[in-house]
């Protein structure tokens, strides 16, 4: 019987999540190039490599901070609401950030919806314990190249970890690299979504800014073995998929075969608006599509929500649980008892159009 097994791997993933909370928060990942100096009553730092221990892995959906989500920017830290203390219970955890970083710039042309934020949207993350996220989307450069400077600017001053967007094509490919628990990771972003007659402005190129582009496959498959070089885990995080389609288009699909063969632990994305499904791939983990996250405009089918949660151990995910959420005046509020579990079993049912196994 299925159920039994998946609840083996439900209570894997509690049981490490419990740890994961006792041990996050600040300094839960450690990120490539940073030091510590140790106090004069401190030991001499060890030269072993530290010991890996089971980690646990948070992924939420598109987020950004249009209308009425705005106002919640002046208090950064309770600005994502309740979802924070499942976000930094993880020992890493990650968003798509889908606006532009800037109060001014000129709107993209010929675009229906245009989203911004000002820098105090990267405080509002962290304080919601989420450690990197990617740009690479349909909305990154929603203010073309000034909204660009300023995001790319906000980046700089802020120090946090973002992927998927930079000053040309090697800083926007390359991967954020940081140690969690003794597990080297390597995160990668880009984006297979971008309006046709904006793709030349908006992609990064060897002498401009821009956006990684997952359509450019090549590019992109260089990006993620450069990326499995020293590293333990390789998280490729692709904005990809249809509007309000509940499957995945063949392009995804051929994409993540693409990957995984490139060396890709993890592929998780958005855009569709509603969550998809996700399972294992030849023993790698790929999730279709996490939907929206925090989303102002977000109702009907596109309040559905949740928090993917992945257990990593020894460089392979282990274990995988979906935690549904419903989007209420545009936060996710995780769903409890009978509610939960009839919208598990929906989700789980996604999963049947998508080639993928709910196990390793």
């Amino acid at each position: 019987m299925e159920l039994p097994r998946y609840a083996v791997l439900v209570t894997a993933v509690a049981a490490a999540l419990a740890v994961a909370a006792c041990s996050s928060g600040p300094g839960k990942a450690e990120a490539e190039g940073e030091t510590v100096t140790p106090t004069a009553s401190s030991p001499p730092p060890s030269t072993a490599a530290p010991a890996k221990q089971p980690i646990i892995l948070a992924f939420g959906g598109d987020v950004h901070f249009e209308g009425h989500l705005r106002a919640r920017l002046a208090d950064p830290s309770t600005a994502l609401g309740p979802i924070a203390k499942t976000l930094r219970a993880a020992d890493l955890a990650m968003v798509n950030l889908e606006t532009a970083i800037t109060t001014g710039g000129t709107p993209a042309p010929n675009k229906q919806f245009t989203f911004r934020a000002p820098p105090s949207a990267f405080a509002a993350l962290k304080a919601a314990g989420v450690d990197v996220t990617s740009m690479a989307n349909n909305h990154g450069m929603d203010f073309m190249e000034s909204g660009l400077r300023d995001s790319l600017k906000a980046i700089r001053q802020t120090g946090f970890p973002t992927v998927g967007i930079g000053r040309n094509a090697d800083e926007a490919y390359r991967a954020y690299r940081v140690t969690v628990k003794g597990n080297r990771l390597a995160i990668v972003g880009a984006t297979q979504v971008l309006d046709d007659h904006l793709i030349p402005a908006w992609t990064a190129t060897d002498t401009k800014g821009g956006l990684a582009s997952a359509k450019n496959v090549p590019r992109m498959v260089r990006a993620v073995r450069e990326a499995r070089k020293g590293a333990d885990l390789v998280i490729v995080h692709v904005h990809w998929g249809a509007e309000l389609q509940p499957c995945p288009l063949p392009r995804q699909k051929e994409l993540a075969k693409q990957l995984i063969d490139a060396g890709a632990d993890v592929i998780v994305g958005g855009h569709a608006h509603i969550p998809l499904g996700g399972g294992f791939l030849e023993g790698k983990y790929v999730h279709y599509g996490l939907g929206n996250f925090v989303f102002n405009s977000a109702n009907g089918q596109t309040a559905n929500s949740g928090v993917l949660l992945l257990r990593a151990e020894n460089g392979k995910i282990t274990a995988a649980k979906w935690k549904p959420a419903r989007i209420t005046g545009g936060l996710p509020r995780l769903l409890t008892g009978a509610a939960a579990q009839a919208e598990l079993k929906r989700w789980n049912g996604l999963r049947g159009c998508t080639d993928l196994s709910a196990r390793p």
